[in-house]
């Protein structure tokens, strides 16, 4: 399916933009234009080009989809910003706690690097945890406050093991970052954590 979607996006040729601010825009991905127009890939590679910012974002399950920073065709793989969780965690007016793991957004061909992010868990709880248990697990608290936590993980393994993650009276959500150079990240820097995006790598 990706062969012939891309075999007719070079029949098509010119007729298909390319740049999307500093951004090369390439097959398999592809830049939207008008609704009415025949697409110029696969739908999962849809980009939406914001021209008067240079912006392009990967469309996907969700109305707001991934910005995307950087795109390696030769690596597979495409640094992605989910800035409506970003919005959430910074806003002066209404700090919100992610309520979707970023997995959940996600088309088929589309897989979150193991190799390279880490997990950063954000807990909505009833109450407060114990003390020991804020020790234990690395626990910070949000910037929203209202019994919200950050929690710095292992390597992103797609939930095979929620378990270490569960925390009685709290919801967990789970979002990937990429681990810092050095390998000294830490949970009380999660907006910077969020800021610097994350790796996807593509079938």
């Amino acid at each position: 399916m990706l062969a012939v979607a891309a075999r007719e996006a070079e029949e098509r040729g010119s007729g298909c933009p390319a740049k999307c601010g500093n951004l090369n825009i390439s097959s398999p991905f592809w830049i939207t234009q008008r609704q009415m127009d025949r697409p110029c890939g696969p739908l999962d590679f849809q980009v939406d080009c914001n021209q008067s910012t240079g912006v392009g974002t990967l469309r996907t399950s969700s109305i707001f989809g991934f910005q995307i920073i950087n795109i390696s065709y030769g690596e597979r793989t495409l640094l992605a910003l989910d800035r409506r969780k970003l919005d959430d965690l910074t806003s002066l007016n209404r700090c919100q706690i992610p309520s979707w793991n970023t997995s959940a957004k996600l088309a088929v061909p589309f897989r979150i690097s193991s190799a390279a992010n880490l997990d950063l868990v954000f807990y909505n709880c009833t109450k407060a945890p114990p003390a020991e248990r804020h020790e234990q697990l690395g626990l910070v608290e949000t910037r929203c406050r209202n019994n919200s936590f950050a929690r710095l993980g292992e390597r992103y393994d797609d939930r095979s093991n929620y378990d270490a993650y569960y925390l009685e009276g709290c919801r967990a959500t789970f979002l990937p970052v990429l681990e810092p150079p050095g390998g000294k990240a830490n949970a009380s820097r999660y907006v910077e954590l969020v800021r610097g995006g994350f790796l996807i790598t593509w079938d």
